[in-house]
C-alpha cells in the first residue's frame, strides 16, 4: 500500500497552508460532561502538534457520540476543544458550526500554527448521508476552510471503516496523509495479518457474537487459539446444551456457535468458571461457579479465576496476541478481575518477547480504568470497529482512499 505519511507533507512543506485533520476525539463523558478518557484525545495531538509547530493553519474535524443530524447541545465538541488545548499547551478554537458563517470566518481568520476545531461534524446530515453527492457537497465546503493550496490529514482510525465526508469523500479533492496515528495503526495491522509470528493467540469479548462472528470466522482459520470470554461466551455455552441462568444470551446465534464449535473446536476455548450474580448491579453479591452449572435464577457477569489461569496458560507461550472485548463487567470492581487477569497474562507474554495488540474501544477503556500500564502492550488501538473489519479481511474506504 503506497500511502504518503504526515512525515512527506512535512517535507513539502506546511507553514501559512491550510491543513484539514480528520481526528478522532469521540470520546466518553459522563452525566456533567466531564470526559472520563481522555486516550482518544492524547493520541491525537502528536499530529496536531507537528502541524502546528511547523507552521499550518490547522482545522480539525471530529464527531462525538450519535446526534441525529442536526446540532444537539449534549454532543458539543466544547469540552473537548478545552481537554485538546491543554493536551496541546495552546488555544485550541473552537467553532460554532460545522461549515457555516462562523466556521468561515475563523478559518479565515488563522494565523500560522493556529488550531480551529470545527463543531460536531455529525450536527450535517450529510457527513453520514449514503448519497454520494450530499457527502461531496459537505466534503467541498470544508475543503473551502483550507484553500487552494490546502493538504487532508487523516488521523481519525476509529473512523477509517467508514464512507464519510470528513473521512473519505475530502480526500477525493485535496492532496492527502496518514497521519501517525493512522499510519502506525495500519503498519500494526498489516503486521497482525501478514507477518504474524506463531503460536498466534486472539483474545475476544465484549456482550455479543454477532458483532464479532465475522472476525471469528476468519481468524479461526489463521489463529492457533481463540479465547472467548465476556457475554458473548454465554452463547456459545448454550449451544453445547449448557443453562446459562439470566445471562446474556443471542438465541439466534445459538446454531451459528455450536457450528463454530464443531469446525473448529480445537481453536476456540470457553471458560471453564463463570462469577455469577443474582442482578446486573455492582453491589450485587458474587459467587464463582462451574460454567456448566449457572444457576437458572443467575447471571454471569465476569469469568471465574479457573477460567483465568485456563487462558494465561494458552497465552503464555504465544507469539502474537490480539485482545478485543472485556472478559466481564470491568466497571464493576467485584466483577472485573477476569479482565484484569487476562489483560495482566497478555502483559506477562509481552514481557517475554510476544506482540500484543489492544483493538481499541472497551479493551483499551478497561487498560485504564483498571490501572494496568499501556506500555505493557505493544500496541494499543484506537479503533475497535476499524480494527476488527480490517481483522475481518474487509476494505477500509478510509485507508484505501489514501492509497495513491
Amino acid at each position: 500500500m503506497a500511502v504518503k505519511t504526515l512525515d512527506d507533507l512535512l517535507t513539502e512543506g506546511v507553514e501559512g497552508r491550510g491543513v484539514l485533520v480528520r481526528s478522532d476525539l469521540n470520546v466518553p463523558l459522563d452525566d456533567d460532561r466531564n470526559i472520563t478518557d481522555p486516550g482518544r484525545i492524547i493520541a491525537s495531538v502528536p499530529t496536531l502538534k507537528a502541524l502546528s509547530d511547523a507552521g499550518a493553519k490547522v482545522v480539525v474535524t471530529a464527531h462525538l457520540g450519535r446526534p441525529k443530524g442536526g446540532p444537539s447541545p449534549e454532543f458539543s465538541l466544547a469540552p473537548v476543544a478545552k481537554a485538546l488545548g491543554e493536551q496541546l499547551g495552546r488555544h485550541v478554537q473552537l467553532a460554532g458550526d460545522v461549515v457555516g458563517t462562523d466556521a468561515l470566518a475563523r478559518a479565515e481568520g488563522l494565523t500560522d500554527g493556529d488550531i480551529l476545531l470545527l463543531e460536531n461534524i455529525r450536527f450535517d446530515a450529510r457527513e453520514t448521508s449514503k448519497d454520494d453527492g450530499e457527502r461531496l457537497a459537505l466534503a467541498r465546503q470544508l475543503v473551502e476552510l483550507v484553500g487552494d493550496d490546502g493538504a487532508f490529514v487523516s488521523d481519525g482510525f476509529g473512523v477509517v471503516h467508514r464512507k464519510q465526508a470528513s473521512v473519505y469523500d475530502v480526500a477525493t479533492l485535496l492532496p492527502h496523509y496518514a497521519g501517525t496515528l493512522v499510519a502506525a495503526e495500519i503498519k500494526v495491522l498489516e503486521q497482525l495479518t501478514s507477518s504474524t509470528e506463531r503460536p498466534y493467540a486472539v483474545v475476544l469479548g465484549g456482550s455479543k457474537v454477532s458483532d464479532k462472528l465475522a472476525v471469528i470466522e476468519n481468524l479461526a482459520t489463521k489463529a492457533d487459539s481463540i479465547v472467548i470470554g465476556g457475554g458473548m461466551c454465554f452463547t456459545f455455552l448454550a449451544s453445547q446444551g449448557v443453562s446459562v441462568g439470566s445471562s446474556l444470551l443471542e438465541e439466534g446465534m445459538i446454531d451459528t456457535c455450536r457450528k463454530l464449535l464443531e469446525d473448529y473446536g480445537d481453536v476456540i476455548h470457553l471458560p471453564v468458571d463463570i462469577v455469577v450474580a443474582d442482578e446486573f448491579k455492582a453491589d450485587s453479591p458474587a459467587e464463582t461457579v462451574a460454567a456448566d452449572r449457572i444457576p437458572d435464577n443467575k447471571m454471569g457477569l465476569d469469568i471465574g479465576p479457573g477460567s483465568v489461569e485456563r487462558f494465561t496458560t494458552l497465552l503464555s507461550n504465544a507469539k502474537t496476541i490480539f485482545w478485543n472485548g472485556p472478559m466481564g463487567v470491568f466497571e464493576f470492581p467485584a466483577f472485573a478481575a477476569g479482565t484484569k487477569g487476562l489483560a495482566e497474562a497478555i502483559i506477562a507474554a509481552t514481557g517475554k518477547g510476544a506482540f500484543s495488540v489492544v483493538g481499541g474501544g472497551d479493551s483499551a477503556a478497561a487498560v485504564r480504568q483498571l490501572g494496568l500500564p499501556e506500555d505493557g502492550f505493544s500496541h494499543i488501538s484506537t479503533g475497535g470497529g476499524a480494527s476488527l473489519e480490517y481483522l475481518e479481511g474487509k476494505t477500509l474506504p478510509g485507508i484505501e482512499v489514501l492509497d495513491d
